[in-house]
């Protein structure tokens, strides 16, 4: 089973392991073994390139990675951003336990002109799996003992770049440590930043079951058909196992509701293969920390229902990718309607399904800067203005 299987949100957990199920002993081998063709390069040399590409000047920006003691364990953050008076934004990671630290770098980099950009692997996930044994992490694989690790983190941050507030985004799996914290402390943020929200862990599997089935039935593709079909009614009132729950995200993804227009999740898990940010060593801790995680956070994922969870006392911004069944977007269209909060924006990316970051990239960006930035400057705690030459 290759690297991101049962990760990257809810719906995505055991799509990747059928759609890569060819995946693992090619990959083990690319990367153990040294280019035969001495004018290809080796991995370091990708990864020395792609991290010499995004330099940033110490003297003005942060670029840490830090190990963290919280609640009994230690957990890693990587910390960048060209200007240190910037807001800083922390982002919370799918799966459970799907690290978007290793692939940050295909998305985030123009992010650290605006923002202290702040990645942090979950208990159970990536590097802080690799840092931990399972007994010590166990006690706190929970939603409850994960929101009080981000209590951490944010009361770390806040204190250590001397904010009072800061940006928190959520991502799939990550929508729900961030609407429990949103609730516990809404004036340490600037907004809450919703990204494939989790709304209804039961009715996320519905509609995309429905959607996915539909699909197949238009193109007249039998097996996913037959496979489907044996599983209605989906989620029905039973026990939501993994396989099932595989089996529909399989061919949700297939029909390009967690990537729209792919079939598959390859273009993730390949840039993976050349993060600057994660070694080989961290890369094989991530398999292993979701089968951790899943073990006891499944259940509580599906569980969630934040369908009357609508008062927040921060601003709410939440993006939805216009295509997006592995979190349906109409779940969370319907959830915004319903918010109150001081102000709230939500914005539909056309051309998107669940990974709007990675799949629409400047878009995204443009949004966080005109949607987002303004709410930090609104209490003078941003970088001064650019003054701007066009010669």
């Amino acid at each position: 089973m290759s690297r991101k299987s049962f990760v990257v949100s809810l719906l995505l957990t055991a799509a990747v392991a059928a759609s890569h199920a060819f995946a693992p002993a090619a990959m083990a081998d690319e990367a153990t073994a040294q280019p035969k063709d001495k004018s290809m390069m080796s991995r370091e040399q990708v990864t020395r390139i792609l991290d010499s590409s995004r330099m940033i000047i110490p003297s003005q920006g942060v670029d840490e990675k830090v190990r963290l003691h919280i609640n009994g364990i230690d957990q890693w953050v990587s910390i960048r951003g060209k200007d240190r008076r910037n807001p800083v934004l922390l982002f919370l990671h799918g799966g459970p336990a799907a690290p978007a630290m290793p692939e940050s770098y295909t998305f985030q980099t123009p992010w650290e002109d605006y923002f202290t950009v702040v990645q942090w692997d979950q208990r159970g996930a990536g590097k802080t799996y690799r840092a931990n044994t399972e007994e010590a992490m166990a006690p706190g694989m929970s939603v409850k003992g994960m929101t009080d690790d981000a209590e951490q983190v944010v009361s770390y941050l806040r204190e250590h770049f001397g904010k009072q507030k800061i940006f928190l985004m959520g991502h799939s799996w990550g929508t729900i440590l961030g609407v429990e914290l949103a609730q516990r402390h809404p004036e340490w943020f600037y907004a809450y930043i919703s990204t494939g929200q989790v709304v209804s862990g039961r009715r996320n599997e519905e509609v995309g079951f429905n959607y996915a089935l539909g699909k197949a039935k238009e193109e007249g593709n039998q097996a996913a058909i037959r496979e489907m079909e044996a599983m209605a009614p989906y989620p029905g009132n039973g026990p939501l196992t993994l396989d099932r729950v595989g089996t529909r995200s399989k061919w949700e993804m297939y029909y390009g509701g967690l990537a729209w227009g792919r079939k598959d999740y390859q273009f993730d898990v390949d840039a993976e293969e050349l993060s600057p940010d994660y070694s080989r060593e961290d890369l094989a801790a991530i398999d292993k920390g979701s089968l951790f995680s899943l073990k006891y956070l499944l259940p509580e994922l599906l569980a969630t229902d934040f369908s009357h969870v609508t008062h927040f006392d921060c601003p709410v911004i939440v993006y939805v990718g216009a295509h997006d069944y592995t979190t349906p977007h109409e779940l969370a269209e319907q959830w915004f309607a319903n918010i109150h909060a001081p102000s709230k924006k939500l914005v539909s990316f056309a051309d998107s399904a669940h990974m709007m970051m990675q799949e629409q990239p400047g878009r995204f960006l443009a949004h966080l800067v005109s949607d987002a930035l303004p709410l930090a400057q609104k209490v003078g705690d941003a970088a001064p203005a650019e003054v701007t030459s066009d010669h």
